[in-house]
């Protein structure tokens, strides 16, 4: 019998109480009376199973809830509430969205492209006094619809690739996939019902939706959904909540570090069972601060879209972690291919994946996934685009992805290896390390810097640091110093088109 995404709400009705014990709060109960009337509301809008549905709402407990709840009756399609007007021009079409959720009141973008393509309104608002994550539906919109209830093959949840070097790819993902997906992360964390999570992450990105907020129903456990990531308020919320873990992406944990000692006292009061990171990876200067400051293990694991999130992470048990390492496999079998071939090789390669949370394939995309699925030792694997090897014991470790693999005259160069050598420096806060186009190397190395608040370091001096620790053709040619370093919408530091974002020009 396959899990789904409406199957995760079946269970025992003795958990904690919707809403309880404060706004922020999003727990398993309630949410099952929550879908039944969600359910009846769609069907009347003529909105029911197999329908697009996209979602625009800022983050929060409704946020979530209405996640789950649109996503037992129809198709659910999370967008960021930052895009402008042409994008969600492009992201409401592409996505064939027959509906757009959003909050009573709301006059933006999103309001307007739906409008243009003839798509049904629904508002969602708060009752007064209502507990975190209830909510209410209305619209004008009326029709037929299919009420039945989804099954594990049909899509529940439909999110874009990045885009950043081709047009945005649509990922579609099967109930049977999601619900996957929570049953990994939740067995990999151990969670309980009496697991709390502090959630910072974006929910319109898999991170966000399937770690946080779906692994913790399918334990039964509650969230807390904070309005979105702010280094300046986090340790307020982590009083507020009392978590007993939160999970966030590199950069975000980086935040909460440079604020942490003047925190201290919240950090003692609030133990964590464990930290939580992914979508990115996790430097390891990074994941031994984050223990030593929260006395914590930190649990670094590996996902992406294509695979609902998780497909390894780091063992749960203390001093099991391997700073460095994404961990073993977690859910899907992962194993490394020849980077053109369509077999399975030992050694250093691509990292592809087969398991039950793994996308069918990419909509209306056949040459894509012509170059991302084959089949080999009886099984069809997904190309995942990361390059990385296992240690000798079974540690996954990555050397970056093979489109960011900087290549200076024919010598490949992981920009993880750069990255994790100029962090060494004590006056390095942060850093990137990406591909500067080059008219005779074709590329060279270069590295945008955020130092630590005081520091003095010249960029003269931070590559003659690196000068001493790798190769030359290693060193960077170019060193930035920057107050901040550009992230993308889920605070990811992205590589590949950052020279460009930055202005910069070949000094020959």
């Amino acid at each position: 019998m396959h899990l789904t995404v409406c199957g995760l709400l079946s269970g025992s009705s003795e958990l904690l109480a919707f809403g309880a014990p404060g706004r922020g709060w999003l727990s398993y109960g309630g949410l099952r009376v929550l879908g039944a009337e969600v359910a009846a509301s769609l069907h009347g809008f003529g909105v029911g199973r197999g329908d697009r549905v996209a979602i625009v709402l800022p983050n929060g407990p409704e946020m979530a809830a209405a996640f789950v709840t649109i996503a037992q009756v129809a198709t659910t399609a999370p967008l960021n509430p930052a895009y402008r007007e042409e994008e969600y021009d492009f992201y409401l079409t592409d996505l064939k969205a027959k509906a757009l959720v959003v909050m009573e009141g709301y006059d933006g973008p999103a309001l307007a492209s739906a409008q243009k393509a003839g798509m049904a309104v629904i508002r969602l608002s708060v009752p007064e006094g209502a507990p975190a994550g209830h909510f209410t539906l209305s619209s004008d919109a009326t029709g037929a619809c299919d009420t039945s209830a989804p099954g594990p093959d049909d899509v529940a949840l439909i999110l874009h690739t990045s885009g950043t070097t081709s047009r945005p790819k649509i990922v579609p993902l099967l109930q049977s996939n999601v619900a996957a997906s929570a049953e990994h992360i939740k067995a990999s964390l151990a969670l309980t019902q009496d697991d709390r999570c502090l959630n910072v992450m974006p929910l319109f990105h898999i991170h966000g939706l399937i770690a946080a907020v779906t692994a913790s129903l399918a334990a039964g456990a509650s969230v807390w959904c904070a309005p979105g990531f702010d280094a300046l308020r986090f340790f307020g919320w982590m009083k507020d909540a009392q978590p007993t873990w939160y999970t966030a992406v590199p950069t975000m944990h980086q935040a909460i570090l440079s604020r942490a000692g003047r925190n201290a006292d919240v950090i003692r009061e609030t133990p964590l069972r464990f930290l939580r990171s992914s979508s990115a990876s996790l430097p390891a200067q990074v994941m031994v601060a984050l223990e030593e400051t929260f006395d914590a293990p930190v649990i670094e694991g590996y996902g992406m879209t294509e695979a609902a999130h998780q497909m390894a992470s780091n063992p749960l048990g203390r001093g099991l972690q391997r700073p460095g390492a994404v961990g073993k496999e977690a859910g899907p079998k992962v194993r490394i291919a020849h980077e053109v071939e369509d077999r399975l090789v030992q050694g250093i390669g691509e990292i592809v994946i087969s398991g039950p949370n793994v996308t069918p394939g990419y909509e209306g995309n056949p040459e894509a996934n012509a170059k991302s699925f084959f089949q080999a030792e009886g099984a069809r694997w997904f190309r995942t685009g990361d390059q990385g090897a296992f240690d000798e014991e079974g540690y996954l470790r990555l050397t970056g992805r093979l489109k960011e693999i900087i290549n200076r005259g024919g010598e490949k160069i992981s920009p993880l290896e750069v990255d994790g050598v100029l962090l060494d420096h004590p006056e390095v806060a942060q850093v990137v390390t990406f591909a500067l186009p080059h008219p005779k190397l074709g590329e060279e190395v270069a590295a945008a810097i955020v130092l630590i608040e005081g520091a003095s370091v010249t960029e003269q001096e931070i590559r003659a640091f690196a000068a001493e620790r790798m190769a030359d053709f290693k060193v960077p040619r170019r060193v930035i110093l920057m107050e901040e370093i550009p992230k993308g919408a889920t605070g990811k530091m992205q590589r590949i088109g950052l020279a460009e974002k930055l202005g910069l020009v070949e000094k020959t």
